[in-house]
């Protein structure tokens, strides 16, 4: 029997030598559900995502929960140390360029000479094959070319990047459902040969992006900006108070809608003909929208709150971080772990989701280049005299 303590993927070993965000969180989120996660640097600990903003707290907490150790692999000593380690390991994690392994003598012959069992998940922008495998992938990109910036922004403006690099989560989740994919199918076939996965992250936000193409090709419709406002369903939009609050509104059901109307006051709105059914809130979207806009303009953000809720329709203020952190519905479900840290104290960052019945305790944050070297390698034999030199040589 499993123990229920521990997460599902407990056992589940992954060795983690990709960098920046994509590859990396996906094997996190393994971690988070209890697989031992082992995270590989060059010996310089030159991961870019060290170097972003602000001060290196982003990689902190995107590798919580893993060992670190350091390795060249390029050099032959470093190769051969690599072939070693990998033969206890259930998964490897790269983001190289297609090929990158190969010229470094781990190409996919190679590694499962060392290890049969082992599969390798590959996560670059723009997958193993095709004219554009060879080049740099950034969430930026994947963003871009996955048609997600197209639908961002005002209609008639610019297309828009939202602040952080959504196009790497995207992948990353992804990425950990093909490991767990992995998982499953082990569980099965425990004698099963390993599997090479190609995840391609522009692929993975076209698959979240799933109707475009249908609309495109049958109705000859390309999805473009319309601000907050959805073109699919009505209202929906972002309106403003009389007091500065920005809240977001969904009243796209005619039960949902019919409740709206009431709480404004004009409950002959649910009864014109314009208003009638979702199709034709859409047809006239200007009209609806600027009634609603009109009245949200004259309520205070509490009022409206209230009386909002008292109707049953379903809204939000646009939460900053701080208003994350201070709601009482996340702070009564524990929804920030603190992560020990040996130069902070702790950080916060998001408890585990989904949850598989249990608390485990927070992880600690993203190790220290290295950090873990001794214990590592100790436990494939090499002492600290092995290790000396190999620190000499610059191999780890």
């Amino acid at each position: 029997m499993t123990d229920a303590t521990k997460g599902p993927l407990a056992g589940l070993r992954i060795l983690d030598m990709a960098t920046v965000v994509a590859a990396p969180f996906g094997a996190t989120l393994c971690a988070d559900a209890g697989a031992e996660v082992v995270k590989l640097e060059l010996p310089e600990g030159n991961d870019p995502l060290r170097g972003l903003a602000p001060t290196g707290l982003y990689w902190k907490v995107l590798n919580r929960g893993k060992a670190g150790i350091s390795l060249d692999v390029r050099k032959p000593a470093g190769r051969a140390l690599f072939l070693q380690l990998i033969a206890g390991f259930d998964i490897l994690v790269e983001n190289f360029r297609p090929g990158t392994l190969d010229r470094w003598g781990l190409d996919w012959a190679t590694l499962q000479a060392a290890n049969p069992r082992l599969s390798v998940l590959r996560l670059t922008g723009f997958g193993q094959t095709g004219p554009y495998a060879d080049r740099p992938g950034f969430a930026r990109i994947f963003e871009a070319m996955g048609g997600l910036a197209h639908l961002t922004g005002e209609a008639g403006g610019n297309p828009l990047h939202i602040n952080f690099p959504l196009g790497d989560s995207i992948a990353g989740l992804f990425g950990a459902f093909a490991i767990a994919s992995l998982a499953a199918e082990r569980a099965r076939a425990p004698q099963a040969p390993g599997r090479e996965v190609d995840l391609s992250a522009t692929e993975a936000l076209l698959r979240v992006l799933e109707p475009l193409a249908a609309e495109h090709e049958c109705l000859g419709q390309v999805r473009g900006r319309s601000g907050a406002r959805a073109s699919y369903t009505a209202p929906s939009n972002i309106y403003r108070t009389e007091d500065g609050q920005w809240i977001t509104l969904v009243g796209s059901s005619d039960a949902i809608f019919r409740r709206l109307c009431t709480a404004m006051g004009q409950p002959g709105l649910a009864d014109d003909a314009r208003f009638a059914s979702n199709p034709q809130r859409l047809r006239h979207l200007d009209q609806i929208d600027g009634a609603i806009a009109q009245w949200f303009a004259t309520q205070d953000y509490a009022g409206l709150a209230a009386l909002l809720e008292a109707h049953g329709v379903p809204f939000s203020k646009i939460y900053s971080i701080a208003d994350v952190l201070d709601d009482p519905h996340f702070q009564a479900r524990e929804a920030f772990w603190r992560l020990p840290d040996a130069e902070l104290g702790s950080l916060p960052a998001p408890a585990a989701v989904p949850r598989f019945g249990h608390n485990p305790p927070p992880p600690r944050t993203g190790p220290a280049c290295g950090e873990h070297n001794a214990t590592v390698y100790g436990a494939l034999g090499l002492t600290a005299g092995d290790l000396a030199a190999l620190r000499s040589a610059h191999v780890i």
